[in-house]
């Protein structure tokens, strides 16, 4: 049987998991953002780089305003850089650029983790936007309906974060040895992009485990009433 306590607990540590990798990524992003690599590449020019030696081009590189707001569209096939990262020649910068670009190759060889997370989007879409619905009548006032609502609600965005943990790792992955590789970084440079990747790998780590602990919360609350 489900404890409330005991899930809300669980909640609880998704959080404080959460607000640590953010602060290790706003940190890591922080400091690495402020050492320049020898090869003296950008951002834009590293992602540049590797689609073309991967024989990518239908992707187009494009300049977004919003901080930290780097990703990579497979809808429209665009991948969007932050001036921090796309402007940037640091190390930070050039590991971003070159995860965004693992998940293009990802794309390029139909990484199925990939295509599935895809193909559930829309409904995780839809899921997000009852939310507010769900926090108000089964959060707050415990109504059934709403609880139940909760539960499908929570079980597709536990599912979708769950499939997004592969598509990040591997992302990071490709990345790592794509920078390795090519020479883009020297060797004492990538312990500063594996800090930056691996502080921002543990952010969707923290996403799965909070809509798991709210989906075991809820299943929890049905089941004593």
């Amino acid at each position: 049987m489900l404890n409330p306590s005991v899930t809300w607990l669980l909640i609880i540590g998704a959080t404080v998991i959460a607000v640590i990798a953010q602060i290790r990524v706003s940190s890591a992003f922080k400091r690495f953002s402020q050492i320049r690599t020898r090869r003296g590449l950008t951002g834009a020019e590293v992602a540049e780089r590797i689609l073309r030696e991967s024989g990518i081009a239908d992707v187009e590189i494009r300049r977004t305003e919003s901080w930290l707001g780097d990703h990579y569209d497979p809808t429209k096939k665009v991948l969007c850089l932050s001036p921090g990262v796309y402007d940037s020649e640091s190390v930070a910068a050039v590991g971003i650029a070159a995860h965004e670009c693992g998940h293009a190759i990802q794309h390029q060889q139909a990484y199925w983790p990939l295509q599935v997370r895809m193909m559930v989007v829309p409904v995780t879409t839809l899921a997000s936007q009852l939310l507010p619905l769900v926090v108000i009548g089964g959060f707050w006032f415990g109504i059934m309906g709403f609880i139940t609502l909760g539960i499908l609600v929570y079980a597709v965005l536990t599912a979708f974060q769950l499939i997004t943990l592969p598509v990040e790792f591997d992302a990071s992955h490709r990345a790592k040895r794509i920078l390795r590789e090519s020479g883009v970084v020297m060797a004492d440079e990538m312990e500063g992009v594996s800090t930056v990747l691996n502080a921002a790998a543990w952010t969707y780590v923290a996403a799965f485990l909070s809509a798991l602990g709210h989906l075991l919360h809820l299943l929890a609350i049905r089941e004593r009433d």
